[in-house]
Protein backbone atom coordinates (compact mmCIF):
# COMPACT_ATOMS: atom_id res chain seq x y z
CA UNK A 1 0.00 0.00 0.00
CA UNK A 2 1.01 3.63 -0.61
CA UNK A 3 3.41 4.86 2.05
CA UNK A 4 2.70 7.87 3.50
CA UNK A 5 -0.43 8.37 1.16
CA UNK A 6 2.41 8.95 -1.59
CA UNK A 7 2.55 7.33 -4.98
CA UNK A 8 6.02 7.92 -7.53
CA UNK A 9 4.84 9.56 -10.40
CA UNK A 10 6.81 9.47 -13.55
CA UNK A 11 6.17 12.91 -15.94
CA UNK A 12 6.61 13.61 -19.47
CA UNK A 13 6.79 17.69 -19.87
CA UNK A 14 8.13 20.24 -21.87
CA UNK A 15 10.55 23.20 -21.45
CA UNK A 16 7.65 25.55 -20.01
CA UNK A 17 7.51 22.36 -16.98
CA UNK A 18 3.42 21.95 -18.47
CA UNK A 19 2.90 18.04 -18.69
CA UNK A 20 2.74 16.71 -22.60
CA UNK A 21 0.88 13.60 -22.93
CA UNK A 22 -3.30 13.15 -22.77
CA UNK A 23 -2.50 9.46 -20.78
CA UNK A 24 0.01 11.40 -18.44
CA UNK A 25 -2.38 14.01 -17.93
CA UNK A 26 -5.16 11.30 -17.20
CA UNK A 27 -3.35 9.37 -15.13
CA UNK A 28 -2.31 12.46 -12.86
CA UNK A 29 -6.12 13.53 -12.32
CA UNK A 30 -6.32 9.57 -11.45
CA UNK A 31 -4.25 9.33 -8.75
CA UNK A 32 -5.53 12.30 -7.15
CA UNK A 33 -8.74 11.29 -7.39
CA UNK A 34 -7.95 8.34 -5.55
CA UNK A 35 -6.86 11.29 -2.99
CA UNK A 36 -2.63 10.07 -3.16
CA UNK A 37 0.27 12.70 -3.41
CA UNK A 38 2.38 12.33 -6.08
CA UNK A 39 6.41 11.89 -5.87
CA UNK A 40 7.04 13.35 -9.11
CA UNK A 41 10.25 12.37 -10.86
CA UNK A 42 10.38 14.90 -13.65
CA UNK A 43 11.51 14.74 -17.42
CA UNK A 44 10.87 14.62 -21.47
CA UNK A 45 10.86 12.20 -24.16
CA UNK A 46 14.14 10.55 -24.31
CA UNK A 47 15.99 9.28 -20.75
CA UNK A 48 12.73 7.09 -19.73
CA UNK A 49 14.32 3.74 -20.01
CA UNK A 50 17.16 5.17 -17.97
CA UNK A 51 14.94 6.94 -15.82
CA UNK A 52 12.94 4.61 -14.41
CA UNK A 53 15.85 2.04 -14.42
CA UNK A 54 14.55 -0.52 -17.60
CA UNK A 55 11.05 -0.58 -16.63
CA UNK A 56 9.65 1.11 -19.21
CA UNK A 57 10.34 3.05 -22.42
CA UNK A 58 7.36 5.00 -22.60
CA UNK A 59 5.04 6.66 -19.94
CA UNK A 60 2.84 7.57 -17.96
CA UNK A 61 4.09 5.00 -15.00
CA UNK A 62 3.68 4.93 -11.27
CA UNK A 63 5.13 3.21 -8.06
CA UNK A 64 3.32 2.20 -5.68
CA UNK A 65 4.79 1.36 -2.68
CA UNK A 66 7.94 -0.65 -5.06
CA UNK A 67 5.23 -2.04 -6.75
CA UNK A 68 5.54 -0.47 -10.57
CA UNK A 69 2.34 -0.16 -12.62
CA UNK A 70 2.52 0.50 -16.48
CA UNK A 71 -0.03 2.17 -19.14
CA UNK A 72 -2.58 4.61 -18.12
CA UNK A 73 -6.08 1.75 -18.23
CA UNK A 74 -3.50 -0.28 -16.70
CA UNK A 75 -3.11 2.17 -14.03
CA UNK A 76 -6.40 3.22 -13.17
CA UNK A 77 -7.56 -0.68 -13.09
CA UNK A 78 -5.10 -1.22 -10.35
CA UNK A 79 -5.94 1.52 -8.71
CA UNK A 80 -9.52 0.87 -8.37
CA UNK A 81 -8.77 -2.89 -7.88
CA UNK A 82 -5.98 -2.15 -5.02
CA UNK A 83 -8.28 0.91 -2.89
CA UNK A 84 -12.15 -0.51 -3.38
CA UNK A 85 -12.27 1.95 -0.55
CA UNK A 86 -11.51 5.18 -2.37
CA UNK A 87 -13.56 6.72 -4.78
CA UNK A 88 -13.75 4.83 -7.62
CA UNK A 89 -12.67 5.93 -11.24
CA UNK A 90 -14.62 3.59 -13.30
CA UNK A 91 -17.58 3.05 -10.85
CA UNK A 92 -19.30 0.24 -13.05
CA UNK A 93 -17.92 -2.47 -16.06
CA UNK A 94 -20.54 0.15 -18.18
CA UNK A 95 -18.38 3.21 -17.44
CA UNK A 96 -15.49 1.68 -18.87
CA UNK A 97 -16.94 0.26 -22.02
CA UNK A 98 -18.46 3.98 -22.76
CA UNK A 99 -15.00 5.83 -21.74
CA UNK A 100 -13.15 3.54 -24.33
CA UNK A 101 -15.68 4.52 -26.93
CA UNK A 102 -15.62 7.83 -26.12
CA UNK A 103 -12.10 8.33 -26.18
CA UNK A 104 -11.80 6.52 -30.12
CA UNK A 105 -14.67 8.72 -30.77
CA UNK A 106 -12.53 12.17 -29.43
CA UNK A 107 -9.48 11.12 -31.08
CA UNK A 108 -10.52 11.05 -34.27
CA UNK A 109 -12.93 13.73 -34.08
CA UNK A 110 -10.07 15.86 -32.05
CA UNK A 111 -7.00 15.14 -30.99
CA UNK A 112 -5.59 13.68 -34.35
CA UNK A 113 -6.53 16.89 -35.97
CA UNK A 114 -5.33 19.01 -33.37
CA UNK A 115 -2.17 17.22 -33.37
CA UNK A 116 -1.42 17.91 -36.92
CA UNK A 117 -2.42 21.29 -36.45
CA UNK A 118 -0.03 21.79 -33.63
CA UNK A 119 2.58 19.60 -34.59
CA UNK A 120 5.87 21.84 -35.20
CA UNK A 121 4.91 23.62 -32.37
CA UNK A 122 4.57 20.51 -30.26
CA UNK A 123 7.98 20.11 -31.23
CA UNK A 124 9.19 23.44 -30.63
CA UNK A 125 7.86 23.57 -26.92
CA UNK A 126 9.96 20.91 -26.31
CA UNK A 127 12.77 20.35 -24.37
CA UNK A 128 16.20 21.03 -25.79
CA UNK A 129 17.05 17.31 -25.51
CA UNK A 130 14.07 16.15 -27.16
CA UNK A 131 14.04 18.25 -30.34
CA UNK A 132 15.74 15.64 -32.77
CA UNK A 133 13.80 12.58 -31.46
CA UNK A 134 10.10 14.71 -31.72
CA UNK A 135 10.85 15.70 -34.98
CA UNK A 136 12.21 12.49 -36.29
CA UNK A 137 9.36 10.23 -34.67
CA UNK A 138 6.64 12.72 -35.18
CA UNK A 139 7.60 12.98 -39.15
CA UNK A 140 8.08 9.58 -39.70
CA UNK A 141 3.80 8.99 -37.28
CA UNK A 142 2.74 12.10 -39.87
CA UNK A 143 4.23 11.00 -43.27
CA UNK A 144 5.45 14.74 -43.71
CA UNK A 145 7.61 17.30 -42.14
CA UNK A 146 6.02 19.19 -39.38
CA UNK A 147 5.87 22.86 -40.71
CA UNK A 148 4.24 20.91 -43.61
CA UNK A 149 1.61 19.50 -41.38
CA UNK A 150 0.87 21.88 -39.74
CA UNK A 151 0.43 25.30 -42.60
CA UNK A 152 -3.24 25.65 -43.23
CA UNK A 153 -4.67 25.03 -39.57
CA UNK A 154 -6.50 28.42 -39.62
CA UNK A 155 -8.97 26.66 -42.24
CA UNK A 156 -8.85 23.16 -39.57
CA UNK A 157 -9.29 24.52 -36.46
CA UNK A 158 -13.29 25.91 -36.88
CA UNK A 159 -13.87 22.54 -38.62
CA UNK A 160 -12.52 20.28 -35.71
CA UNK A 161 -14.34 22.71 -33.27
CA UNK A 162 -17.33 22.20 -34.95
CA UNK A 163 -16.73 18.05 -34.60
CA UNK A 164 -17.05 18.55 -31.02
CA UNK A 165 -20.88 18.76 -30.47
CA UNK A 166 -21.50 15.75 -29.15
CA UNK A 167 -19.16 16.49 -26.21
CA UNK A 168 -21.06 19.56 -25.58
CA UNK A 169 -24.64 17.80 -25.84
CA UNK A 170 -23.28 15.39 -23.38
CA UNK A 171 -22.87 18.07 -20.98
CA UNK A 172 -25.52 20.03 -21.37
CA UNK A 173 -27.98 18.63 -18.62
CA UNK A 174 -24.69 17.29 -16.48
CA UNK A 175 -22.06 19.18 -14.85
CA UNK A 176 -19.57 16.35 -15.13
CA UNK A 177 -19.57 13.05 -18.01
CA UNK A 178 -19.53 11.16 -14.44
CA UNK A 179 -22.71 12.63 -13.41
CA UNK A 180 -22.93 14.93 -10.35
CA UNK A 181 -19.57 13.97 -9.91
CA UNK A 182 -16.16 13.41 -12.38
CA UNK A 183 -14.99 10.09 -12.73
CA UNK A 184 -12.19 8.85 -15.46
CA UNK A 185 -14.32 9.71 -18.47
CA UNK A 186 -14.06 13.24 -17.49
CA UNK A 187 -10.67 12.71 -17.00
CA UNK A 188 -9.59 11.28 -20.36
CA UNK A 189 -11.38 13.84 -22.36
CA UNK A 190 -9.34 15.97 -20.26
CA UNK A 191 -6.26 14.80 -20.20
CA UNK A 192 -5.95 15.70 -23.74
CA UNK A 193 -7.66 19.12 -23.98
CA UNK A 194 -5.10 19.84 -21.22
CA UNK A 195 -2.35 18.53 -23.91
CA UNK A 196 -4.08 20.36 -26.23
CA UNK A 197 -3.23 23.77 -24.08
CA UNK A 198 0.52 22.85 -23.55
CA UNK A 199 1.60 22.84 -27.30
CA UNK A 200 -1.35 25.45 -29.10
CA UNK A 201 0.24 28.75 -29.57
CA UNK A 202 -2.95 29.82 -31.73
CA UNK A 203 -6.49 29.48 -29.65
CA UNK A 204 -8.27 26.20 -31.02
CA UNK A 205 -11.72 27.16 -29.33
CA UNK A 206 -14.05 30.19 -29.50
CA UNK A 207 -14.62 32.13 -26.36
CA UNK A 208 -18.20 31.48 -26.37
CA UNK A 209 -17.54 27.63 -26.67
CA UNK A 210 -19.98 26.22 -24.24
CA UNK A 211 -17.38 23.50 -23.14
CA UNK A 212 -15.56 26.11 -21.28
CA UNK A 213 -17.28 25.50 -18.36
CA UNK A 214 -16.80 22.11 -18.00
CA UNK A 215 -12.82 22.39 -18.86
CA UNK A 216 -12.00 25.04 -16.40
CA UNK A 217 -14.24 23.90 -13.85
CA UNK A 218 -11.46 20.53 -14.06
CA UNK A 219 -9.16 22.65 -14.25
CA UNK A 220 -10.17 23.87 -10.69
CA UNK A 221 -9.80 20.32 -9.67
CA UNK A 222 -7.33 19.03 -6.81
CA UNK A 223 -6.42 22.66 -6.09
CA UNK A 224 -6.02 23.83 -9.63
CA UNK A 225 -4.14 20.79 -11.11
CA UNK A 226 -4.76 21.92 -14.39
CA UNK A 227 -3.64 25.37 -13.90
CA UNK A 228 -0.27 25.16 -14.98
CA UNK A 229 1.59 28.32 -15.84
CA UNK A 230 3.05 26.88 -19.10
CA UNK A 231 -0.52 25.67 -20.59
CA UNK A 232 -1.71 28.34 -23.05
CA UNK A 233 -4.75 29.88 -24.10
CA UNK A 234 -7.44 27.75 -25.29
CA UNK A 235 -9.99 30.57 -26.06
CA UNK A 236 -9.72 32.86 -28.64
CA UNK A 237 -10.55 31.26 -31.96
CA UNK A 238 -12.07 33.75 -34.36
CA UNK A 239 -13.89 31.80 -37.57
CA UNK A 240 -13.29 33.65 -40.87
CA UNK A 241 -16.30 34.20 -43.62
CA UNK A 242 -17.31 30.85 -44.76
CA UNK A 243 -15.74 29.06 -41.97
CA UNK A 244 -18.36 26.34 -40.39
CA UNK A 245 -19.82 27.81 -36.98
CA UNK A 246 -17.31 26.66 -34.13
CA UNK A 247 -20.11 25.18 -31.91
CA UNK A 248 -23.71 24.77 -32.38
CA UNK A 249 -25.70 27.72 -31.11
CA UNK A 250 -28.52 27.86 -28.21
CA UNK A 251 -32.13 26.80 -30.33
CA UNK A 252 -30.27 24.64 -32.81
CA UNK A 253 -31.21 21.45 -33.66
CA UNK A 254 -30.88 18.82 -30.76
CA UNK A 255 -30.07 15.38 -31.52
CA UNK A 256 -29.38 12.54 -29.67
CA UNK A 257 -31.54 11.46 -25.60
CA UNK A 258 -33.20 14.59 -25.24
CA UNK A 259 -36.66 14.89 -24.04
CA UNK A 260 -38.43 17.28 -26.66
CA UNK A 261 -41.61 15.44 -27.38
CA UNK A 262 -44.67 16.54 -24.18
CA UNK A 263 -47.06 16.63 -26.61
CA UNK A 264 -48.21 18.62 -30.01
CA UNK A 265 -47.71 21.68 -28.47
CA UNK A 266 -44.05 21.03 -28.08
CA UNK A 267 -43.65 19.76 -32.38
CA UNK A 268 -46.21 22.23 -34.07
CA UNK A 269 -43.64 24.41 -34.81
CA UNK A 270 -40.78 21.89 -35.73
CA UNK A 271 -43.47 20.49 -38.27
CA UNK A 272 -44.37 22.96 -39.67
CA UNK A 273 -40.50 23.73 -40.26
CA UNK A 274 -40.28 20.64 -42.18
CA UNK A 275 -43.26 20.55 -43.69
CA UNK A 276 -43.24 24.04 -45.36
CA UNK A 277 -43.15 24.14 -49.07
CA UNK A 278 -40.49 25.84 -50.74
Amino acid sequence: MAKDNTITFYDLALATGATISPFVWATKYALKHKGFELDVVPGGFTGILERTGGQTERLPAIVDDGKWVLDSWGIVEYLDQTYPDRPALIPHESVATLTRALDAWFWRAAVGPWMRSYCADYRDQCLECDKDYVTTSREIMLGMKLEDMQAGREERLPKISAELEPLRMALRDSPWLGGAAPNYADYRVLGSVLWLASVARTPPLSAEDPLRDWIERGRDLFDGLGRHPGLNTLYGLEPRDGDPEPFMKVGGAAGGIFKRNTGPASTQAETRKITAKA
